[in-house]
């Protein structure tokens, strides 16, 4: 599987994650709810620390979390609005256990349900449009992806086929109707083939094919033009530790492109997230070597930088990024 930091390889073994929404309706409003945890409308910087297993959340609205949750070794990073409260919850999935872990931020209150097998991916996303995450593993077997979903709005199970087992899921509403897409990025023949995106439309049942980027790129999904819909995106590693990471976003509003490097290959995650409460994705990075938020704001060009976690931390923020 892909990595966030495939040249330096600092965390790989450290987390099994490396291997690895509604006011207009769009799936950027549901990736940022899944870091803010203070429901003002901003994601929030946030850092898991393996070595004690404490999250580090700095609110955007003010003051910190600091919480114990989850086993370095074992879980996934998995945060997302599960209670439907419109803040953040903090969650993961246990590939030892299939079991889903987490705090509710309605009322604190601690919940466990069981869904996943061991070798399962986590893919909790929000399909049913009820505002809720809802409970989902991305599954290959026999050669296929078979997407399984526990829906919030009636309790009720879903399972379909769609992709192939090389394939990397690539979540999202691309169609902009409120509910996440089965998706996929399919790599080339080789690392310089062109990759293409595959997506089951929620709004029709319609397959949306979209050739964009190369084999290696990362998938950095977001809704960078603020229409309400995902837009294709990638992030390109350089050939060595030093060169800098670039940004392919397909924006689906007028379908013009942005191509920009933004970060370094081999020391920044991609947290690509919506920090400037615009309602557009912006262009981030955290950088392990001094443990520092850096982003490029959407709402006017600004860089912001913060500084928040550790050497050998993991920001929370990648894990949309496969």
């Amino acid at each position: 599987m892909k990595s966030t930091l495939t040249n330096s390889g600092k965390f790989g073994v450290v987390f099994a994650i490396l291997v690895l929404f509604v006011a207009s309706a769009s799936a950027q409003l549901s990736l940022r709810k899944a870091l803010d945890f203070d429901g003002d409308g901003k994601a929030d910087f946030t850092v898991f620390r393996p070595s004690t297993n404490v999250w580090y959340v700095n609110k955007s609205a003010g003051g910190f979390i600091f919480q114990t949750f989850g086993l370095a070794n074992s879980d996934y990073m998995a945060p997302g609005d599960y209670d439907g409260d419109g803040k953040g919850d903090i969650s993961v999935w246990r590939d030892t256990d299939g079991v889903w872990y987490r705090l509710n931020s309605s009322d604190g209150t601690f919940t466990a349900f069981q869904f996943g097998l061991s070798g399962d991916e986590p893919v909790a996303r929000d399909y049913d449009g009820d505002g809720k995450t809802d409970y989902a593993v991305a599954r290959r077997s026999n050669g296929a992806i078979i997407w399984y979903v526990w829906r919030s709005s009636d309790n009720a199970f879903q399972a379909a086929q769609f992709g192939i087992a090389t394939d990397y899921t690539a979540c999202g509403d691309y169609d902009g109707d409120g509910k996440f897409d089965f998706a996929v990025q399919r790599p080339g023949a080789n690392a310089a083939s062109q990759s293409t995106f595959y997506v089951l439309k929620t709004s029709d049942g319609g397959l949306m094919v979209q050739p964009w980027g190369l084999s290696n790129d990362l998938v950095v999904p977001g809704d960078y033009d603020g229409d309400g819909k995902t837009d294709f995106a990638v992030v390109r590693e350089g050939a060595t530790p030093t060169s800098g990471l670039v940004w392919y976003v397909l924006k689906s509003s007028d379908g013009g492109f942005i191509a920009q490097t933004y970060g370094i290959t081999g020391s920044d995650l991609n947290t690509q997230g919506d920090y400037d409460g615009d309602g557009k994705t912006d262009l981030a990075i955290w950088r392990d070597s001094d443990g520092s938020f850096y982003i490029l704001r959407s709402l006017d060009g600004v860089l912001n930088v913060q500084q928040w976690g550790l050497a050998s931390d993991f920001p929370v923020a990648a894990y949309d990024t496969h």
